[in-house]
């Protein structure tokens, strides 16, 4: 869950994601791993409001990406408790896409508050090419907690379901 009014933007959930996904498991040797760790959070900054939105999978209960996907490429475990994807499977239609509610908060603050940034582009391009590559948060499989919900200062970023907070 994001609680997006305590996000002070500082990006530690991001380079924690990275981290917490390199081959090293090294701030200090992930720097210098080929290919680069990839984060699966995008953090959103939008100025005209003071707030920063973390963008990441929320690993819905009945997410309509799966329900929608034709290849079944994206996929949900047998408890129902986080999202997978198959690279091998997607045929890039991006059916998924349109009904993924992790952009529902950017969407409303573009369409309704008219709000826009410039890193706003930035990040809808970065975006784009970790869902075009299959990057997606796995809930840091192997901890007990998420990587970037430990490393934030402000518990922005919450590991529980909608109804315990």
């Amino acid at each position: 869950m994001i609680r997006p009014e305590r996000c002070m933007g500082c990006r530690s959930c991001e380079t924690a994601c990275a981290i917490a996904h390199s081959e090293s498991k090294s701030l200090f040797l992930a720097i210098g791993e080929k290919p680069a760790p990839k984060k699966r959070i995008n953090l959103e900054p939008v100025p005209d409001l003071g707030v920063s939105l973390p963008i990441t999978c929320r690993h819905c209960k009945d997410a309509p990406c799966v329900s929608v996907c034709p290849t079944k490429a994206i996929y949900q475990d047998e408890n129902a408790s986080m999202i997978s994807y198959d690279p091998n499977l997607c045929v890039d239609c991006w059916t998924c896409s349109t009904v993924c509610s992790r952009f529902t908060p950017l969407y409303h603050m573009i369409l309704v508050m008219g709000c826009w940034t410039s890193s706003m582009n930035h990040n809808r391009k970065v975006i784009s090419r970790q869902a075009e590559a299959g990057i997606k948060c796995d809930l840091c499989e192997g901890r007990d907690m998420p990587a970037c919900v430990e490393a934030c200062p402000t518990h922005a970023l919450v590991f529980a379901e909608v109804n315990e907070v």
